[in-house]
């Protein structure tokens, strides 16, 4: 059967002020009514009943999750306690599913991308599906075919053709190109052979455990602990003291850049990574003066800002351009567009002064 797992336990510090420790990024209604997570769910249709859906998260969010999620079952929501990047939170799910469905099937996605449309999604999802009944030891990726030379992406280049259908195209891999310069990532647009790494994935339980013993041992043997456990009245006691053991490291280095078995399809759906606040002008209309405007907004001779507001307060602005400017009931940001990495100092800053009620 096919499960999903999301991963919803990133912080998502680039968009403070309105991302917090309680309430990060997944968790905010960026590009519609719904929050990116709930977006994330609703997208699977009837592909994934939610009783096969699964979503890992920080434990201290599982409150939050639960109140956005109320139709999942309470045990499907799985508090990690700690961060330990993607390879851990991808293992200990990969022990849930197999524990419950031993020849299950997981679809792995971020909880934090916005995907147009979802019955392109889904069609994608079940020709990946096909192609693991196909050869359980395959893993398969999507990926996102460049429009331009971006350097916050990790590539995947494709290989020989395996599948082709009118919905998708499925590619032997290459190999997996980390986050390049501009020009090298120019190289990759130019060649034509290379794809964004969407970060979702398609494999079997047992195959992402067998990998993850044959390259992580000791990580493996930490999932193995919590997975006997699973169900007992200790389990959440190894939990803590298992994962908490566990060293951090991508899935991408831990399992990808080595994995023999890589198949990778070409996305047919539009997909975005939401990074920081101006990816907000690629998903909202700008005004007659290039400004991305989300709430309220009054401008003289102002040009090309990113401007975010609560419904009923009003941002005012005159004379300034490229700016980003996002007011919520307790703090204001105002930077310019070219500093927009430098909000990740403001969140170290507040904790350095522990300023709590800002994070």
């Amino acid at each position: 059967m096919l499960h999903a797992i999301i991963m919803a336990g990133g912080s998502g510090t680039r968009f403070w002020p309105a991302s917090r420790r309680l309430r990060p990024k997944q968790l905010l209604s960026l590009s519609g009514d719904q929050s990116m997570l709930q977006a994330t769910i609703d997208r699977l249709g009837v592909l994934v009943p939610p009783e096969r859906q699964l979503i890992l998260t920080n434990r201290d969010l599982v409150p939050a999750v639960q109140q956005q999620l109320p139709e999942l079952p309470a045990d499907n929501i799985v508090g990690e306690p700690c961060k330990r990047d993607t390879a851990p939170c991808i293992g200990l799910a990969a022990a849930i599913v197999e524990k419950n469905d031993p020849e299950g099937i997981m679809a792995v996605m971020p909880s934090d991308h916005v995907i147009h449309s979802a019955a392109q999604f889904q069609s994608a999802i079940e020709a990946g599906k096909s192609l693991i009944e196909e050869d359980p030891t395959r893993i398969v990726t999507f990926g996102i075919r460049p429009n331009y030379p971006a350097e916050s992406f990790g590539y995947i280049q494709r290989g020989a053709s395996i599948q082709a259908t009118e919905q998708t195209a499925a590619f032997s891999v290459k190999c997996f190109r980390e986050k390049p310069d501009r020009e090298t990532a120019q190289t990759y647009l130019d060649a034509g052979t290379f794809y964004w790494n969407s970060g979702i994935f398609l494999w079997r339980a047992s195959t992402i455990l067998e990998a993850l013993k044959k390259n992580a041992p000791e990580m493996h043997q930490h999932i193995q602990c919590i997975a006997d456990s699973l169900g007992s009245d200790h389990y959440n006691e190894t939990l803590e003291r298992e994962f908490t053991a566990i060293d951090g490291i991508s899935i991408d280095y831990a399992v990808m850049e080595g994995y023999p078995n890589l198949v990778t399809i070409e996305a047919p759906f539009s997909w975005d990574d939401l990074g920081s606040w101006q990816s907000l002008s690629r998903l909202h209309d700008p005004d007659q003066d290039n400004n991305t405007v989300v709430g309220s907004h009054l401008g003289i001779d102002s040009q090309g800002c990113i401007l975010v507001s609560d419904p009923d307060h009003t941002i005012v602005t005159i004379d300034v351009e490229d700016l980003i400017v996002v007011q919520t009931k307790d703090a204001t940001l105002v930077a310019p567009k070219n500093s927009e990495e430098r909000v990740r100092e403001v969140v170290k800053k507040l904790e350095q002064q522990s300023i709590d009620k800002l994070l």
